[in-house]
């Protein structure tokens, strides 16, 4: 078997779009934090992404025109991308020297990120898991996770932050 060279051993493929975070309102701080060091690191910029799904793409693209999925919810008007959601990731990345911005994306997130970081030739999408609360879990067996869609439906590195990490005290398999 041939390695091509950009995928030889000691030759690794250098990173050069910038890293994709889907951030949402409530989300754990540490998704963002850990996005914007890796970025920071790699000198690449950081594109945090809200996805909205109460709307969905009009023109099967996820930063076009949107529609709401329930006409009277919002007057045909697609929602912008929260106001406390925008002032916490700027608190939060204030002095960090990360150059960033914000995107506004609509419909089912796994898709739409993957979309997106097509289009913006991503280096990498960065998500984080959900919390271990009974809300989190249901929306998991309901929906599933939208990590588990990204890596199995798109070929961008992912790159996925616990955010919750249930730490074993001991290292049995009982």
């Amino acid at each position: 078997m041939t390695e091509s060279p950009a995928h030889r051993p000691g030759n690794p493929t250098r990173f050069t779009g910038p890293l994709l975070v889907g951030v949402m309102p409530g989300q754990n701080r540490i998704v963002v934090e850990r996005a914007a060091q890796l970025a920071l690191s790699a000198g690449l910029p950081l594109v945090c992404a809200f996805v909205d799904v109460t709307v969905y793409p009009v023109d099967g693209t996820t930063g076009g025109p949107a529609a709401p999925i329930d006409p009277d919810a919002l007057d045909g008007e697609a929602q912008e991308i929260p106001r406390d959601l925008i002032a916490a990731i700027t608190s939060q990345l204030a002095g960090t020297n990360v150059d960033w911005s914000m995107v506004s994306l609509a419909g089912e997130p796994a898709r739409a990120l993957a979309h997106e970081a097509g289009r913006i030739n991503a280096s990498m999408i960065v998500v984080g898991t959900r919390g271990r609360r009974l809300g989190s879990a249901i929306k998991e067996l309901t929906a599933g996770s939208v990590a588990k869609h990204l890596f199995h439906r798109q070929d961008r590195p992912v790159l996925v932050v616990p955010v919750e990490p249930r730490i074993p005290d001991d290292d049995d398999e009982d």
